[in-house]
């Protein structure tokens, strides 16, 4: 049966299409031996309204620029989601029974973008509506488009703290665009939620954070009807949902009871519950598509190339100011460039672009975790978001920054304030951790540049990159060292001093570049030759070039980072050198081993045995030592570490 409802759908149609939703979460998890039924059929009748008269969709143009969004905030209900996919006919229920939750399917246990229908990925839960509210912006501002954000989530999420992030900030944009429907069942993973039905807290809480709250019986119709026609037609605030409705809906022995959450019914229990439920599974919404309308001629890329600062050899200049010069550059050349910031952006150089293109910024305030979640949504409208804050602030976005990679996200990221360098700050404000975290996502590109000419060209292949992208920058200005014009790629490196005899390799990165240029310097007055490698790019690593800079020093190689010792630059060096090398490894691996405080920053690079005397230090260390270690054998009770 298929109900053709470019109008909208009969009642009568929505409650045997709650019904087959809720039968097809059933059959697909038993079928699988595993997933969320119960949190699934809690939210059916939620999902058969919207689903059939109110979601916007052409389901076989999915890209449509017109078309609604729908994000599954709680995506452990994915048997949900892909029962509704069936029931549009994106999906067939052979691909329904045969693969969910399978090896190679596209029906994984939680929605990912490898289906076209689904923007972002979802299952830690807090995230999908932050992530809406990137989509919703881009709607309202940059597209000025008519779609509408839908978010489905659970009553349990609402206690992260993301959640109240991301609803400040629909407040603080007025979003009307942006609705949120929480599905209060009452019951978590382990028992009651915080709030169980008490609809008027939650609405409270809502209403604190400039959204308008509309509770409602989440099994009538009509009420939800009424709740999301509202909704749409909203025009000054976003929209929350309250919908009190029964974990479990549907089936007598699972309704409201404890111990079935994440459980799939077991074969005969789920006969029983088919049974109970009178289920259909033949029926197909058409639903409703986006109205016609004459649209603006879309945003596209710009057709020249962006005119990069110039930078003088020897001006001191910070990384932190090149970015923001870089990005203002960026932003004139194509109008997808779009910037937010964590409220620092008179630190991280991101007000440059905020003064130039008042229109495409954003300002998350002190909301990591939704800079970063807006930046995800806003690539999904294929916009190229560059979010800023301190290096070590970004920590705090570590999860969300892990689900944009699920996602597959495209998304720049730029931190400043980085190590020991920044000085008086303290070590609260010094980011020496971020490395380690940024190299562990999933094809991640990890740049660290040492000057302003540098910074710039890295920022515009940061723009014409895929994936997650993140730079790091100093505090400080240090010397230019690049001419204009002077080629950086990812994955690249740059030598910075040579010679036929050197014997040694110097490898920094960012503000231990320089420190290795100034040790090289004095070494050489003691007829040491040493050479200086600037490893701008940490991941991917310029493999080959490690291997032929340390063939040519006989194996004897100092990596100075100011980043702690785990994770950072020494162990992307070690890494890119096992199965390169056939000859004994020499290292002296300097890093922040100590816990810092307040300081200057020569006083702080020196503590920390990272400046250019330490390095001289290790270099020393290295020449007289005949027998030294080879990779491997355990680390010398120093400031550095030897292997």
């Amino acid at each position: 049966m298929t109900e053709r409802n470019d109008e909208r759908a009969s009642m009568t149609f929505v409650a045997q299409l709650a019904t087959q939703l809720r039968a097809d979460a059933i059959r697909c998890s038993t079928r699988a031996g595993s997933g969320h039924p119960t949190s699934s059929m809690s939210a059916a009748d939620l999902m058969a309204v919207l689903l059939a008269r109110h979601l916007r969709y052409l389901w076989d143009w999915p890209g449509h620029p017109d078309n609604d969004h729908f994000i599954l905030s709680k995506g452990h209900a994915s048997p949900l989601l892909y029962a509704a996919f069936k029931a549009a006919g994106a999906i067939t229920d052979t691909e329904l029974m045969s693969g969910y939750r399978r090896f190679g399917s596209r029906l994984q246990g939680h929605p990912t973008p490898v289906l076209p229908w689904v923007d972002v990925a979802s299952g830690s839960l807090g995230q999908g509506i932050g992530n809406g509210v990137g989509v919703a912006l881009a709607g309202k501002f940059l597209d000025k488009a008519p779609f509408h954000v839908w978010v489905l989530c659970g009553d349990s999420e609402t206690a992260e703290g993301s959640v109240w992030e991301a609803l400040d900030k629909a407040g603080h944009y007025a979003l009307a665009n942006f609705t949120v429907i929480v599905d209060v069942n009452r019951l978590g993973q382990r028992g009651p939620t915080e709030l169980g039905w008490d609809l008027e807290s939650y609405a409270r809480r809502v209403e604190a954070f400039g959204a308008k709250a509309i509770s409602i019986d989440g099994h009538n119709l009509d009420e939800i009807d009424r709740a999301l026609t509202t909704a749409r037609e909203s025009k000054t605030a976003p929209t929350v949902i309250l919908a009190r409705t029964i974990k479990g809906r549907g089936f007598g022995e699972v309704e409201d009871r404890e111990r079935w959450h994440g459980k799939a019914l077991p074969a005969e229990m789920a006969q029983r519950a088919l049974a109970e439920l009178g289920h259909v599974s033949d029926l197909t919404v058409t639903g409703i598509k986006p109205a016609p309308r004459e649209r603006a001629k879309p945003v596209g890329r710009s057709k020249h190339a962006p005119q990069l600062p110039h930078y003088t050899p020897g001006d001191k200049v910070a990384t932190r100011a090149a970015y923001g010069a870089a990005l203002v550059a960026l932003g004139a050349a194509n109008p997808r460039i779009v910037a937010m910031d964590g409220e620092v952006s008179n630190s991280t150089g991101a007000a440059e672009f905020a003064h130039a293109f008042p229109d495409r910024y954003f300002e998350m305030f002190i909301a990591e975790q939704q800079l970063v979640a807006s930046a995800v949504g806003l690539s999904v409208q294929q916009y190229i978001p560059f979010a800023s804050t301190f290096a070590a602030f970004f920590t705090r976005a570590h999860d969300f920054i892990r689900m944009a990679a699920v996602s597959r996200a495209n998304i720049c990221l730029a931190g400043s304030h980085a190590g020991v360098e920044i000085g008086e700050d303290g070590p609260s404000q010094m980011a020496l951790e971020d490395l380690a975290m940024m190299r562990s996502i999933h094809d991640a590109t990890v740049l660290y540049p040492s000057d302003a000419t540098s910074t710039a060209a890295l920022v515009h292949a940061m723009a014409e990159g895929q994936g997650i992208r993140y730079l790091r920058t100093t505090r400080g200005a240090y010397p230019v060292l690049y001419e204009p014009g002077t080629t950086f790629t990812i994955g690249g490196s740059q030598t910075l001093r040579s010679t036929d005899n050197d014997q040694v390799t110097l490898i920094g990165a960012g503000v231990t570049v320089h420190q290795c240029l100034a040790a090289a310097e004095a070494l050489e007055r003691e007829g040491i030759a040493a050479r200086v490698i600037d490893m701008y790019s940490v991941k991917p690593i310029d493999r080959p070039g490690l291997a032929d800079a340390v063939s040519r020093t006989r194996g004897r190689l100092v990596v100075a980072e100011d980043h702690h010792p785990e994770g950072g630059l020494g162990s992307a060096v070690l890494e890119a050198l096992i199965g390169e090398v056939s000859f004994p490894l020499h290292l002296e691996h300097l890093a922040v081993r100590i816990m810092p405080g307040s300081g200057t920053p020569a006083e702080l690079l020196a503590k920390a045995g990272i400046d250019g005397p330490s390095i001289e230090r290790a270099v020393r260390r290295l020449l007289n030592d005949t027998d030294a270690p080879s990779l491997g054998q355990e680390a010398a009770p120093d400031t550095g570490a030897r292997c």
